[in-house]
């Protein structure tokens, strides 16, 4: 075979082969937490999510291919309130019975500085997407990561809080969402 055909079969094949990859992450649902807090008549109401996946591909050594996607049952949303999770699952909050899950989709991730990074994404919940960044710490000791992070959103973006839920008074429009993941690298 001749040097220029050769290279550029190598070359061919070389272009097909994929980036690489970022390291998978498997979480352990047992000890992490999803959830959210927002002021309800001036005090903090604070739920989590039971029900939740999160798919993670990420290398803080190549963040270009490092991705996120974590879909939410939004149904598991639950508090000290048995009566104010019925509402917030009901027509005027999450409207779970036509809108079951929200969906969390990372674009980018970005270090800050030290242990802080940056995750961009999309937020969608009933069929509404809104782009949001979620600041977090990450800390890793082995094959084990920690990530703590917190991101505001407006509930009004996504028509989360309407007929006599609709004002700012007694629910806050800003609802922090609460991340506290616990992840081992696939294959540990």
């Amino acid at each position: 075979m001749k040097p220029t055909v050769l290279c550029a079969v190598v070359l061919a094949l070389l272009s097909t082969m994929p980036a690489s990859a970022a390291q998978h992450w498997k979480v352990d649902y047992a000890r992490s937490k999803l959830g959210f807090t927002v002021s309800w008549s001036n005090q903090p109401f604070t739920a989590v999510f039971r029900s939740w996946k999160a798919d993670i591909d990420f290398d803080p050594a190549d963040l270009a291919h490092s991705r996120a996607s974590v879909t939410v049952n939004l149904a598991s949303e639950t508090s000290d309130d048995s009566e104010t999770d019925d509402g917030i699952k009901g027509a005027d909050g999450f409207q779970v019975s036509q809108f079951p899950t929200a969906l969390f989709r990372v674009a980018s991730f970005t270090h800050a500085f030290g242990d802080r990074y940056v995750a961009t994404g999309t937020l969608s919940i009933k069929g509404l997407s809104r782009p949001i960044t979620l600041p977090f710490t990450l800390t890793m000791s082995g094959a084990t990561a920690h990530v703590v992070g917190k991101a505001v959103v407006l509930r009004t973006d996504f028509h989360v809080g309407t007929g006599e839920w609709a004002k700012a008074d007694p629910v806050a429009y800003e609802v922090t969402v609460n991340v506290d993941l616990v992840a081992s690298k696939s294959g540990t």
